[in-house]
């Protein structure tokens, strides 16, 4: 299997892409963590990754929040041994109108969370990952 004994973090993991994703790592012999900020989603994927025989842990969290995304890849590092892939899933918040109709806010936020959260989990995982000198960190563009 191409992820045996390897610690994937999934942020975003309840969502649709995010779950699938999940579910194919599983399947790949990854251990991993499902993260998102509303737990009901993140059981749902988690039991059935565990039905299938594989390992699946979660942490409630928000990927804009760097104290709390700091915390959690730290404590998964420790719990686990390592961080070898690091993805973020999270939906962005895009606003679906026409150009005149739009506001400068509700463009610019999915541009401020998708930068601030692909720096936030990348940073946390890479503290991990330099250290033994190994990891992946992917970013999907839109969930």
């Amino acid at each position: 299997m191409l992820l045996e004994r390897k610690t994937a973090v999934l942020h975003g993991a309840g969502g649709p892409i995010g779950g699938a994703v999940a579910r194919a790592f599983a399947r790949e012999g990854a251990r991993v963590f499902l993260t998102g900020r509303t737990r009901e989603p993140l059981d749902a994927v988690a039991t059935d990754i565990r039905s299938r025989g594989g390992t699946a842990d979660i942490g409630v969290l928000d990927a804009l929040d760097e104290s709390d995304v700091d915390a959690l890849v730290d404590d998964i590092a420790a719990e686990a041994g390592s961080v070898d892939v690091s993805f973020n899933l999270i939906g962005f918040g895009d606003v679906q109108q026409p150009l005149m109709e739009i506001d400068v806010e509700d463009f610019t936020r999915p541009v401020t969370t998708l930068l601030r959260s692909h720096f936030l989990t990348t940073r946390a995982a890479a503290r991990h990952m330099v250290r033994r000198g190994s990891g992946v960190v992917l970013a999907f563009g839109g969930g």
